[in-house]
Order: structure tokens, then sequence, then C-alpha cells
């Protein structure tokens, strides 16, 4: 630390971790017509993995003393905050749980995350001196503004809290970013810990990946020179099917105001409703595609049963009341409610995946199309926004014709191969016994095996996923279809559900 002339030791900072982003020190841009200098970096970690908080440095006025914000990373987008005085009525870190609403300085706000770090690294001219050793709590708030408060005690004995918005890169108008080209890892492979296949990571913010030869998810939130904990998954199913979307594809989509962009497809999951004991409703399958793009950050493109989405986190929360919840002027209406988990993961994500991932979901319809939902789990609750999306739109945007554009209309087979506690493939005893009852009548009527799978043919074409698997389903039952293209078995679907 520089103190005047003198320079004195205060520790030692840890190696940064390389990242996606493409910010640099000594990068400049305009907020509000001000110019500023990226100066300095922190970066934390926490239990789900890293985040970096950029020192803003802004250009003084004549009389003025120059002005200290923090460009940070906010699920996958970007908030800039100025620090704040602490309010009189701040509570206390242990006060707060994820979920609640408090009131601060006469402003309601919902408590996002509430969660312990440490500082990582630091790097650069930073406003105090960071703190090299020990954790902190800092806690997320959130507001129908569209603001995100953070309240932290990083500094010893002392609360600090900061008030931002939410940002893309494109408004700041910002020069000297990294050249596209760094933002890889390169050389820093490994093997997997499972079977020892090399793995190679595109984007270094990367907590977890899934290996390509045995699917097994690796936990390199601590990065990979570490002992690297990892679970096996359930390999995927019949035929050995891929999602419809490969991984590494771009589009080029209109995911928010940013316009269109190219999002590439990084990572994708399957996940499942949980129905409650003793309801005979349908279990329901999913899959979420994770994009990412350079300046604009993450997103997710969804295919349900009742049709494609795409979704981004938002920075502040609505106004619940009841079972409508209100965006500034837009008001969204409860749709589902309900339990959900991760059953399937490929490719990388920015967070840290767990087995069987968990969390209550609630979705609500809006006006034109657009959805809204929450997710909520012991340490955080995110909100999200986003818009139906035709079919037809994301066969163009990544390029899909054929078959291969045609099997998007309709809802996909799970990759998975799943036994829940439904029953087989997660169904419920009632879907089960109707399955075993038509598989009787086809058994008595003895239908030609021949022209089972010819409508999926037909529909989709002799490559599809659809034909293929109806296929296999024909060499496992003996010759007897029970399962037609898109999971459905005697008419009801098996997929789909809400949309994250």
């Amino acid at each position: 630390m520089r103190d005047g002339e003198a320079l004195r030791r205060i520790g030692v900072s840890a190696e940064l971790f390389d990242d996606h982003s493409p910010l640099q020190l000594g990068a400049c841009g305009q907020y509000q017509g001000v110019p500023f200098t990226l100066v300095g970096r922190l970066q934390y970690r926490y239990e789900a993995g890293t985040w970096n908080e950029w020192h803003a440095l802004f250009d003084a006025g004549a009389d003025a003393t120059p002005r200290v914000a923090w460009l940070s990373e906010d699920n996958g987008a970007y908030v800039l905050a100025f620090d704040q005085p602490l309010p009189p009525d701040t509570p206390q870190l242990n006060e707060l749980y994820p979920g609640e609403r408090r009131l601060l300085a006469g402003q309601a706000w919902s408590v996002a995350s509430v969660q312990r770090a440490s500082l990582l690294a630091a790097q650069g001219e930073l406003p105090r001196p960071p703190k090299l050793e020990g954790e902190f709590t800092v806690a997320d708030l959130r507001s129908e503004r569209g603001e995100v408060g953070t309240l932290d005690d990083a500094e010893a004995g002392q609360l600090q809290w900061s008030i931002g918005r939410s940002v893309a890169l494109s408004e700041l108008k910002l020069r000297g970013l990294r050249e596209e080209n760094e933002k890889t890892l390169g050389s820093k492979g490994f093997s997997c810990p499972s079977c020892g296949f090399a793995i190679t990571l595109s984007l270094s913010t990367t907590q977890s990946v899934s290996c390509p030869q045995c699917k097994a998810v690796v936990d390199v939130s601590k990065g990979p020179g570490a002992d690297l904990a990892f679970y096996a998954q359930n390999n995927s199913g019949p035929g050995n099917l891929q999602p419809q979307i490969p991984l590494g594809r771009i589009g080029k989509l209109a995911l928010g105001a940013e316009g269109e962009l190219d999002w590439q497809v990084v990572g994708y999951q399957e996940r499942c409703d949980l129905p409650a004991p003793g309801d005979d409703d349908e279990q329901t399958f999913w899959r979420e595609y994770l994009l990412y793009h350079r300046t604009a950050g993450f997103a997710f493109l969804v295919d349900a049963e009742d049709g494609w989405s795409w979704v981004r986190p938002l920075t502040g929360a609505p106004v619940v009341q009841g079972s409508t919840a209100r965006l500034e002027a837009t008001r969204f209406k409860q749709r589902y409610r309900y339990q959900a988990k991760v059953t399937w993961v490929l490719g990388e994500f920015y967070w840290r995946v767990q087995r069987e991932e968990r969390a209550e979901v609630t979705d609500y319809d809006g006006p034109g199309g657009a959805m809204l939902s929450s997710e909520r789990t012991a340490n955080e609750v995110v909100w999200s926004l986003g818009k139906a999306l035709p079919a037809d739109a994301v066969a163009k945007a990544f390029g899909l014709t054929g078959p291969q554009a045609a099997a998007l209309r309709s809802d996909a087979s799970p990759l998975s191969s799943l036994t829940g506690s439904k029953g087989v493939g997660g169904l419920s005893q009632g879907v089960i016994i109707l399955v075993v009852v038509i598989v009787v009548i086809l058994l008595m009527t003895r239908c030609s095996s021949s022209d089972d799978c010819a409508q999926q043919r037909a529909t989709f074409g002799e490559a599809s996923a659809e034909y293929q698997q109806c296929r296999q389903n024909q060499r496992s039952h003996g010759g007897v279809f029970v399962g037609g293209g898109g999971g459905s078995f005697g008419g009801y679907s098996s997929g789909g559900g809400g949309h994250k």
C-alpha cells in the first residue's frame, strides 16, 4: 500500500482468476456524460463461485473531488454502483434472510441473497486497503425501481452500503477493452477426475463443466489446478440423443434492449418439477440453453411443452401481492408454483452446478407474451424476465433446417435416463397405468410394427431424433410402439412445464 511517499506491505494477494470479462485496467468510458477510467479490481469468492468488482474513477470537475464507483458482475450482467451513507435504520446482517421485505431510509427492498465471501485477489488502485484475510457477509437487496443495494461488513466493525443499477457495457461507450481472443483459457486444460478425458474450458468464469466423454459434472470453482470434485450423472437416453441446438452454435437473436446480438450456446440443462406427495399430476420436463455474449453477458433459451421462450435475470425485484406481481407499470398473473430440480447438464456454467439442484419456482404471465419468474433457494432469490419466442425464429437464428427445424416445433424428449419416485422416467402412477393399458390393447390387436413410426418419419424426416427414438422404442418393446416423438405417452406429453 502506498501512503504518501511511503510504501508498506499489507499482505500477499492471490493470483487473479483469468476470466471471460472484456474489462481490464485502463479501459475508459462515460456514464451520464462524465468520463471514467477503470483503475482497480477486487475479485471475490463465495460458495457458488467468484465475481469481480472494478474500481471506476470519474473525472473531477473544477472544484470537485473525483467520484468513485464500482462496476460489478450480477448474474451474468453488470451493475454500476456508488457508495452511499449508511441509513440510520440499517439492520444487522444476521437479521436478514432471502425473500423478506425491508425498509431502508423509507424505501422498500427485497432481500435477494445473504452470502459469506472472501477477497480472492486485488489489483491496481483502490479507495481503501483490501482485506486480504478472513471472511465477511454480503447481502444483496433489490427494489422495484430496478436498483440493487449491497450491504457488507468487509471493513471490520463497519457496515458499507452502496446502490447501483443495471448497465449494458455498450451504453458506457467503453474503449480499451480486451481483445476477444483473450477471453479463452487456451492452454488451461485438465483431465476429467472421473474418466481421465482431456477437458478444455472455453470461459474461465466457468464454475462447472460436464465431461464430453463420461458426462460427469466437474466442479472447477477452485480452479483447474485444485482437487476437482465431481459427480456422475445418467448418460444420455436412447440413441445417444443430443440437444436440439448444438453446443457452440452461434445464433443472432434480439433478447433485450441491446437489439440483435450473436449469442453462443455454452451450456444445456434439463429440469423437472417435483409434484407434491399424493399429487397424481404428470411430472414434466423442460430444457434450458445457456447463451453467452461477450458484452451482454448471459441469457437462457427455454424449450418447454408450451413452446420456446427466452429469459434474462433482473437487477431489481417486482412487488408481489397475492397472486400478482408488479414490475414498474406492468402486472403479471401467477401461473405456476412448484419445486424444480436439475436432472442433467452439458457444457459450461457460470455457477456451480449441484447434484439434483433444487429451487422453489413461481411463474407469472404478462401482456404480449411477457414472462416473469422467481427462483428461491436457501441462500438466494433470483427474478428473471423474458418473452415467448416462435420455434421458427429459433431455427432461423441457429441455422437449423429440414428435420432439425421441424423437431423444434414439438416438445423434445429428455436426454437423461431417469427413474424417479413417481415411476418409470418420472411419470405418475396414473400415466403408467395408461401406458400399460395401451400396450395391452396394441398387443391384442397385433399392430404391424412396420408402420408404427411412419408418422414420425413423414413429419420430422428419417434422420430426426423423433424418428430414431421411435425406432429405438420399437426395438426395446419387441416391435410394439408405446411412445411417440417428443416423449408423449398415450397422448399425454411427459415434457415441458414452467420456463425455469
